[in-house]
């Protein structure tokens, strides 16, 4: 099975640019961020076609000054950004949607309704295609209509300062299974999502190590439908686990995170967006390496001519060389700036 891939390349309402850059259009290894997410989809077998949705006149300018449509063997769509990450990711899925147009369309039938979209963010330098094809596999595994990626700890010691040179430790979310991270890998039935807009929420209160942030989600999982104190303890007992181990009370963490079943978390959640929500944990660690802050973006050029090879050859020993199909010729299109459908924005 394949299914297309939407990339979040864009820079409205709560994207945050890092060393005065919209993430991205940095650079690593004299290659554009969204430019490497783009190459690395080509190799992925489950990977249908690639829509990368942000700035379409920098996009476009971006592609052609690298020369990526000659190189392409898969479908690459540039569809303008809208006003937010929800709008971004809904509204690609209704353009890609079969006989859609450059407007999109909303689903009308089961099938519709049933296509899978892999969503994932452009500065995701360490990615690779074999804990991609991964990740689609087991998702799909799942039966869930939304797959959340998510690494183990182990993972991600390779990013980790060693031998006096600098690295990039983690915040994990502490759990009875281990402690693990978020991979920026969501497989989802964008359709199948009741209450959908409940993403923009999580998007825009991501950065949970800032007291404010984990407030106001608190509270907004409190006081909505699918919420409630239930799930507001469980969030506030991986909080407060998280807190202890980055703290250095790892004894006192792992006590707590022994109350915290995985499976309990993902009925909260699959509670909360109203759908089948599963935690996919995949073992090769790149694709949870984002870039949020200029001292991660500046350690990941420092560090990347020892990474990115290091993590090719881990990828491909845990998951086996990839099953390419055959070699087929994609091209590039540029969807013109259109308003968001009127589901949306009324």
């Amino acid at each position: 099975m394949q299914v297309p891939a939407v990339i979040a390349a864009g820079d409205r309402r709560a994207a945050k640019a890092v060393c005065g850059e919209s993430k991205p259009y940095l650079s690593i290894a004299g290659e554009s961020l969204v430019e490497r997410a783009v190459r690395v989809l080509q190799a992925v077998p489950e990977v249908s076609e690639v829509i990368v949705v942000g700035d379409a006149p920098r996009l476009e300018e971006t592609f052609g000054a690298a020369g990526l449509a000659a190189e392409l063997t898969k479908r690459l769509t540039i569809v303008p950004q809208f006003n937010n990450v929800y709008e971004n990711a809904w509204e690609s899925y209704r353009r890609l949607l079969p006989g859609a147009g450059p407007t999109g369309r909303d689903p009308a039938s089961d099938a519709d309704a049933d296509q899978f979209v892999l969503y994932l963010s452009a500065d995701l330098p360490f990615a690779t295609p074999q804990e991609i094809s991964a990740f689609i596999h087991q998702s799909l595994a799942t039966g869930a209509d939304y797959g959340l990626g998510l690494v183990t700890e182990e993972s991600m010691t390779d990013f980790y300062p060693q031998g006096g040179k600098p690295g990039i430790r983690m915040a994990y979310f502490n759990t009875r299974q281990g402690r693990l991270r978020q991979s920026n890998l969501h497989l989802v039935r964008p359709a199948r999502l009741g209450r959908r807009h409940r993403i923009e929420e999580m998007y825009e209160h991501r950065h949970q190590r800032e007291v404010g942030q984990i407030l106001k989600l608190g509270w907004r999982i409190l006081t909505s439908e699918g919420g409630g104190a239930t799930v507001l303890l469980f969030y506030g007992l991986m909080h407060f686990a998280g807190v202890l181990d980055r703290s250095g009370y790892r004894r006192l963490a792992d006590w707590l995170r022994a109350t915290i079943d995985i499976g309990r978390v993902e009925r909260a959640c699959g509670k909360l967006l109203d759908t089948n929500f599963r935690l996919v944990i995949t073992e090769a660690g790149g694709c949870a390496v984002d870039i949020d802050l200029d001292e991660d973006y500046e350690i990941a050029c420092a560090r990347f001519e020892d990474w990115w090879p290091a993590q090719c050859r881990k990828a491909e020993a845990v998951y086996g060389p990839l099953a390419l199909p055959a070699e087929a010729r994609g091209e590039m299109r540029v969807m013109p700036e259109l308003p968001a459908s009127e589901e949306e924005t009324t």
